[in-house]
């Protein structure tokens, strides 16, 4: 039998019943997320996901295209750059 162990985190209480929710309608619960979130870390042997920081003056730019297509910030004005962009005409 494996032994068991308790975690205690301090997290903002409106955090928590946010994160709370979203698992209970993925199914699962906060307290699964988070062993879940453990065994991937351990099996990747790294953070489960990329992270990084942002210049704060950068613009918000697209995942695809490699972030090299900064957004608008009148997005509608650009879609002939966009369709453009990604060869549709």
């Amino acid at each position: 039998m494996a032994k068991e162990a308790t975690l205690q985190v301090r997290m903002d209480s409106e955090l928590k019943e946010q994160a709370e929710l979203l698992y209970k309608q993925l199914g699962t619960s906060f307290a699964e997320a988070v062993r879940i979130f453990a065994r991937q870390s351990v099996e990747e042997q790294a953070m489960p996901f990329s992270m990084h920081l942002m210049p704060s003056e950068s613009k918000r730019k697209l995942g695809i295209a490699d972030g090299q297509y900064v957004i608008p910030d009148d997005i509608d004005g650009s879609n002939d750059e966009i369709a453009e962009m990604f060869g549709v005409k």
